[in-house]
C-alpha cells in the first residue's frame, strides 16, 4: 500500500523523480493520482505517456498471442493437419497465455512496470523465430504445438499492462484508461490477420514468412521506445498479501466468471474465426482472411466505449446489457449456421465481436469500482479507501485477466469437440448460448439487484430519495 493519505488542501505530492537506489531505471518515488492538483500538474502527462507505449507492447503481444489464427491458414492440405487439429493448435496458444497472466500480474511489482514491459515485449522474439524455422510442410505437429507453447507469453503482456496502467490512473479516470489500453492491445489481433490477408494476397499462402518477417523489427521497436520513455512506480510493491486477500475474495471469482464471457469470448472466436469459415463455410484462405479481421477490429475498437460508458452508467449495468445482446447474437448465428446462410451468419458473429469489446470495457471498469466499495464498506475513505481499491484491484486484475483467457480456451475446444461429432459448429454456439444467459443472471443478482434509479456512483449506486443503494456494490 501506499503511504499515508495527504491531507485536504495540502498540496500536491511530492515531484516525481527518479530514485538514485535503482541505477539505471526511471523509478517514481511518490505517485497520488486521487490529488486533484497533483494530477493536473504533473500525474495526467506522465500516466499518458506510460499508457501510450503500454498500448504499442501490449499490441504487438497480442498479436504474436493470436500468430496461429493466422499460421493455420497458411497450412494447406501438404500440412496433413485436419480442422480439428488446428483448432488444438490455437487452443494451446490460448492456454499458455491464460496462465503466463499469472506471474506477469506479479512480474510488474518485482520488477517495476517499465522494466517488465522492455523484457516481456523482447521475449515475444523467440516465438516469432521458432515459427520462421518451423512453418514448412513436413514438420512434425509436435512440433508445431511446441511453437504454440512459445507464442502464448504474448497473452500475458495484457496482465502485466493492465495491472501496471491500473495504477497510474485516479478511479474517475480507469474505465476509459483501462479499456483504452486494453482496446489498444486488442486491435494486435485484427492488425496480424489484416498482415497475413496482405501476405496471402500479395506473396500467395505458401509464404508465412513474410509475415514473421514483418513482425521481428516491430518486436524490437516496442522494447526500445518502453526503456526510453516508461515509468516504474515506487509505491507498487511485491504484495502477496494482497495477492491472497484477492484470492479469498469471492469478488474475484465472480468477476472471474464474467470475463470468461467477455474477454474469453472475444480471443476464443479470435482465433477461430477463420477456421470455422474455412470448414463450415467452404471459404479460402483469402476468402477467410478477407473477413476474419473484421470481427475483432471492431471489438477492439469499441472496448474503450465500454470503458467510458461503465465510467457514466456504472460497470455493472453496461455489462448486463452486453450479456443480453450476446445472447440474442448467438441466438442469430444458431439459426444462421442451421439454415447455412453465410451472411447471416457474418452479421451475427461480427456483432458477437462488437458486444464482447463493450463488454471487455465495462467489466474491467467494475474490478477498481467493486474495490473501492470494499473500502468503503470497512470505513476507509479518502486517499485510504483509494490506496485500499488499488492495492486489490491491482492483484484482482492479473487473476480475472488469466482466468478469463481461459473462455478462449473453452471457446476453441467446443468447436473441435462440435467439429468432430457433427462437421458444424452449432453445437459449440448452443453452448456459449447457455453460458451467455447464466452471466447475465449472475451479473443482475450479484451487482445490480436492489439498485435504485439514480446514476450510479463508484462503488454504489444512489437510489431517489438520495441513500446509497444496497448491497454496497451495487451498481459498480
Amino acid at each position: 500500500m501506499t503511504g499515508p493519505a495527504p491531507q485536504a488542501g495540502a498540496g500536491p505530492a511530492p515531484a516525481a523523480g527518479p530514485r538514485t537506489r535503482h541505477p539505471g531505471g526511471r523509478w517514481i518515488q511518490d505517485w497520488d493520482p486521487e490529488d486533484e492538483r497533483f494530477w493536473a500538474e504533473k500525474g495526467e502527462r506522465i500516466a499518458r505517456r506510460n499508457l501510450v507505449f503500454s498500448i504499442l507492447s501490449e499490441h504487438i503481444g497480442f498479436s504474436i498471442w493470436t500468430l496461429w489464427s493466422v499460421l493455420v491458414l497458411f497450412m494447406g492440405p501438404e500440412y496433413g493437419i485436419d480442422a480439428a487439429g488446428k483448432f488444438f493448435l490455437v487452443s494451446v496458444a490460448t492456454l499458455v497465455g491464460a496462465i503466463v497472466r499469472v506471474p506477469y500480474t506479479f512480474a510488474v511489482a518485482r520488477f517495476g512496470g517499465r522494466n517488465w514491459t522492455v523484457v516481456s515485449a523482447a521475449m515475444l522474439l523467440l516465438p516469432t523465430a521458432a515459427a520462421w524455422i518451423v512453418m514448412e510442410p513436413g514438420t512434425s505437429y509436435a512440433t508445431f504445438l511446441l511453437v504454440a507453447v512459445l507464442t502464448g507469453v504474448g497473452g500475458g503482456n495484457f496482465a502485466s499492462s493492465m495491472t501496471n496502467i491500473n495504477s497510474f490512473f485516479p478511479l474517475r479516470k480507469k474505465g476509459w484508461a483501462l479499456g483504452l489500453n486494453a482496446g489498444g492491445g486488442n486491435i494486435g489481433v485484427p492488425v496480424i490477420q489484416l498482415a497475413g490477408l496482405l501476405v496471402i494476397a500479395t506473396a500467395g499462402d505458401g509464404s508465412p514468412r513474410v509475415l514473421l518477417a514483418v513482425y521481428a523489427p516491430l518486436i524490437v521497436l516496442a522494447a526500445v521506445l518502453a526503456w526510453r520513455h516508461m515509468d516504474n512506480l515506487e509505491t507498487v510493491t511485491n504484495d502477496t498479501g494482497a495477492a491472497l486477500e484477492s484470492v479469498r475474495d469471492g469478488h474475484t471469482w465472480i468477476m472471474s466468471f464474467l470475463y470468461i464471457g467477455t474477454f474469453g469470448s472475444f480471443i476464443g472466436y479470435s482465433f477461430a474465426f477463420g477456421l470455422v469459415l474455412q470448414n463450415q463455410f467452404d471459404r479460402t484462405p483469402l476468402q477467410a482472411a478477407s473477413i476474419t479481421f473484421l470481427g475483432p477490429l471492431l471489438g477492439s475498437l469499441i472496448r474503450p466505449v465500454g470503458g467510458a460508458f461503465a465510467d457514466r452508467f456504472g460497470g455493472a449495468r453496461i455489462t448486463l446489457y452486453t450479456f443480453c445482446g450476446m445472447a440474442a447474437a448467438t441466438g442469430v448465428v444458431i439459426l444462421a449456421s442451421r439454415s447455412e446462410s453465410l451472411p447471416v451468419f457474418l452479421v451475427g458473429f461480427i456483432a458477437l465481436f462488437v458486444l464482447t469489446g463493450l463488454g471487455n470495457g465495462s467489466t474491467y471498469k467494475m474490478i477498481p469500482g467493486i474495490y473501492h466499495a470494499k473500502a468503503q464498506a470497512l470505513g476507509l475513505t479518502g486517499e485510504a479507501a483509494a490506496a485500499y481499491g488499488r492495492r486489490l484491484s491491482g492483484a484482482a486484475i492479473g487473476l480475472i485477466g488469466a482466468v478469463g483467457a481461459l473462455g478462449g480456451l473453452g471457446i476453441n475446444l467446443a468447436f473441435r469437440q462440435s467439429f468432430l461429432s457433427t462437421g458444424t459448429g452449432t453445437a459449440a454456439f448452443v453452448s456459449f448460448l447457455a453460458f451467455y444467459v447464466a452471466c447475465c443472471v449472475v451479473t443482475w443478482a450479484v451487482y445490480l439487484r436492489g439498485t435504485g434509479t439514480g446514476r450510479p456512483q463508484d462503488g454504489g449506486t444512489a437510489d431517489t430519495a438520495g441513500q446509497r443503494a444496497q448491497p454496497a456494490y451495487a451498481g459498480v
